[in-house]
């Protein structure tokens, strides 16, 4: 999508369809409502005055312009209540307008700078918003259909404003929106790629090809590096599969210290059947996005380093698939992780902890000052939360803290569990240090307790994101499959870091 801003008047832009925004109990059109209003012979005040158009949350009007504008549609978007209007309201209500208007096969939009100036929305936000809003709820999927789709795409965006001083603000906003909703997109593609196209190799190669374009250093460790390292966590769930494991390691350098002042991780199981421990067969297809969290750390390293911030980030990805073969892993193991400490196997279902065992480890070992680390981890975690909500776990409460905030600002809710020492208990072991389930009780935060282990003092924040990884249906910006979360969320943490 081509996207840029202009200065000048809405209702004189020529284009498929404007889009102006309308506020919930608004009487009569108002500023640039008005105006189109006028050039419409007011039809939008007919439309009011009838009960068509009432300005509740994501609700659109289209209204043809037959030959009073330029523009050959005005649709009037509603925002709701202008007192609780927030930038993520301003994304939700955008990717809903946007996805009717393809569905009408328009090809060019105009469109204002909804909520700019109202409560903490600025211009810069708001166009942030907008472009948010438009890439991420057109988000299609469909490298693996032959069949031409039914409508085209909307081809180009364009932001108007009347005050040429707000340009400078508006284009920044456009060009962090569009970082953001690239790599929110780009994870989303690696997600929705079958198993057998996005294995440990295929990620590691992806990898190889990002740090390539955006200027990153990159490292990819094969078995036999994994295996010098002392990772034995990861090599056991690597086991039972025929793909080899990778070890992924990207670095953006834009500190001045020479450790990173934020290691991001990311669970990468590109499939994961539950090994000897196996899953019931039915819905098992949905595994292929056991690797979510790898993609999410991997997209967020690419925006941070389109964005530039003074701070310097590794992204670690565990890459290997879980399954049951027969050298699998098997109950009652136990295994070395790269730190010395041993661990009994109750289940090989719980295999991602193993794997983030190893990457804080070495994250640890690099000395990283902070640790930020995602998977789809539990299905307790969705019982807990749904769909709506990740799970934060940590040791730190400045660190969630921050992290949470960060969530807040990209509409990405976070909510925090509970750590306390007597979840410990459950996943005490007779045979080694730890046992890698502490069973079905409270088994989101005994599953983030296992995994804190490893964090040792260093700062760390451990998102559950199993519930949010994935959308079953459209939802605003979100679309059916891959979510993306939490891509912006990370991105924002690390520019707030940044900032300090």
């Amino acid at each position: 999508m081509d996207i840029k801003v202009i200065a000048g008047d809405i209702e004189k832009i020529e284009a498929d369809a404007i889009i102006v925004g309308f506020f919930e109990g608004i009487e009569r059109p108002e500023g640039v409502v008005a105006s189109v209003d006028r050039a419409l012979d007011g039809a939008i005040s007919q439309l009011i005055e009838r009960g068509e158009i009432k300005g509740k949350l994501n609700e659109s009007t289209i209204i043809h312009s037959l030959g009073k504008l330029p523009a050959a549609r005005v649709v009037v978007l509603g925002l709701g209540s202008q007192e609780k209007l927030s930038q993520d309201k301003v994304r939700g209500a955008f990717a809903e307008a946007c996805r009717l208007l393809r569905r009408k096969g328009i090809g060019g939009i105009a469109t204002v700078a909804h909520g700019a100036g109202t409560g903490d929305i600025t211009p810069e936000s708001a166009a942030q918003a907008i472009v948010e809003g438009a890439l991420l709820g057109l988000y299609t999927f469909r490298k693996h259909i032959t069949k031409e789709a039914e409508h085209g795409e909307i081809e180009q965006l364009t932001i108007v404003d009347a005050d040429e001083s707000k340009i400078p603000a508006l284009e920044g906003g456009c060009n962090k929106g569009k970082i953001m909703a690239e790599a929110t997109n780009l994870a989303r593609d690696m997600v929705n790629e079958p198993a057998n196209f996005m294995t440990p190799t295929r990620m590691a190669e992806e990898a190889t090809k990002l740090a390539e374009n955006y200027g990153l250093k990159v490292s990819v460790l094969d078995r036999e590096q994994i295996q010098e390292l002392g990772m034995g966590a990861l090599l056991g769930v690597a086991q039972g599969s025929r793909q080899p494991p990778k070890f992924i390691v990207l670095n953006y350098d834009g500190g001045d210290s020479g450790e990173p002042d934020v290691a991001l991780v990311g669970k990468a199981i590109t499939f994961d059947s539950g090994g000897i421990s196996i899953k019931p067969s039915e819905g098992m297809g949905s595994m292929k996005g056991d690797m979510a969290g790898g993609a999410a750390v991997m997209a967020a390293i690419i925006a941070i380093a389109q964005l530039k911030p003074k701070v310097n980030v590794m992204a670690l990805v565990p890459a290997t698939e879980n399954l049951p073969g027969g050298s699998a892993l098997k109950p009652a193991d136990v295994l070395t992780a790269i730190d010395g400490k041993t661990i009994e196997i109750i289940s090989t279902d719980a295999e991602g902890r193993l794997t983030l065992a190893d990457a804080l480890g070495y994250a640890r070992k690099q000395g990283a000052k902070r640790i930020v680390d995602v998977a789809t981890l539990t299905g307790a975690m969705r019982v807990a939360l749904g769909n709506i909500c990740s799970g934060a776990f940590t040791n730190d409460q400045e660190i969630v803290n921050g992290v949470i905030a960060a969530g807040a600002e990209a509409g990405e809710k976070i909510w925090q569990m509970p750590m306390y020492e007597e979840y410990k208990e459950q996943n005490k072991s007779d045979v080694a240090d730890i046992k890698n389930t502490g069973g079905r009780p409270a088994g989101a935060v005994t599953a983030a307790q296992f995994v804190g282990e490893f964090a040792g003092d260093t700062p760390w924040v451990h998102l559950d994101i199993a519930g949010t990884s994935m959308s079953d249906k459209e939802r605003t910006y979100l679309v059916k499959g891959a979510t993306g979360v939490p891509v912006r969320t990370l991105v924002n943490f690390v520019l707030s870091i940044g900032k300090k």
